[in-house]
């Protein structure tokens, strides 16, 4: 793929936005098309071209990316309604780099390439904040030319890895969202014990950084907490997503994850006692609660 390559981006919310600029930024000519229309048109300035319907923004591409919010979205925006596999050229690609469940996927490449479409999940990590800088972690899978014929694509947007075949991107994924959970609900408790235990939570955190505990959650993520900055933020409903595709995979699979359930289950008194658009490391404010009663 050339600087030149001409991607269709649908999606533009939080994440998608970010990304799409940054391919613009980089040379690629970018048509992109969100459900709300405003959040296209803010990207203008950086010359990405605003589609009126998603059809549009892949009829010519070369690479379609979509980063849109779940799995159903994804199949109607894809292969219903809005029928963008059906206006993409034979021989393009279509990248996924939204968080889907693995069996969606997996459905979605089989249909793809029966329109002779090529198919890479690639569903990402690093938050709004890796998507603004191009430093996200991207889990690819896929076909191994296909992926390194992606590589110029995936540069301005982060750091990629070949995890394995289709629906393996979106394996990595739901590990690594197990794992950012858990650690958001552990540094939420330990910050409020520090803190109802009479520690300033900022020099704890201060304290902490460079040992053991340390991680991007706990400098990030650790840091709103105690701020209480959680605007905007991820979702929490989101998180509840895909915590119940990991458990919902694994019950499929004979297995039991104790923690992830648990976490989940926190994530799920959040959404109800907050709301579903509260920013996820606001579980500290859930804890909060309970430790109230």
């Amino acid at each position: 793929m050339t600087a030149n390559c001409r991607v269709g981006f649908i999606g533009t919310g939080i994440m998608g936005s970010h990304m799409a600029r940054r391919l613009a930024q980089s040379g690629f000519r970018v048509t992109a098309w969100n459900r709300t229309p405003d959040k296209v048109g803010a990207l203008k300035a950086f010359g990405v071209v605003a589609a009126t319907e998603a059809a549009q923004a892949a009829r010519e591409a070369d690479v379609v990316i979509s980063m849109l919010s779940s799995g159903p979205v994804c199949d109607e925006v894809l292969f219903g309604t809005h029928a963008v596999v059906d206006a993409m050229p034979s021989g393009s690609t279509l990248v996924v780099m939204s968080s889907i469940p693995v069996e969606t996927v997996r459905k979605q490449a089989e249909l793809a390439a029966q329109k002779g479409v090529r198919y890479v999940d690639a569903p990402v990590s690093g938050g709004e904040k890796g998507a603004d800088e191009g430093t996200l972690a991207i889990m690819a899978g896929g076909e191994a030319d296909t992926i390194d014929a992606l590589r110029p694509i995936f540069a301005p947007l982060g750091r990629v890895t070949h995890i394995g075949p289709v629906g393996a991107g979106s394996l990595s994924k739901l590990a690594n969202q197990l794992i950012v959970a858990s650690n958001i609900c552990a540094v939420a408790e330990a910050l409020l014990l520090a803190e109802r235990g009479g520690a300033d939570p900022a020099r704890v955190r201060e304290a902490l950084l460079g040992g053991f505990a340390d991680s991007t959650v706990f400098r990030q993520h650790g840091r709103r907490m105690i701020e209480a900055d959680f605007v905007p933020g991820g979702p929490a409903k989101y998180q509840i997503k895909d915590t119940g595709t990991a458990l919902a995979l694994a019950a499929s699979l004979g297995l039991t994850l104790p923690i992830a359930t648990e976490v989940d289950r926190i994530f799920r008194r959040l959404v109800v006692h907050g709301g579903g658009d509260l920013d996820h490391s606001a579980a500290i404010v859930e804890l909060r609660r309970m430790n109230s009663r």
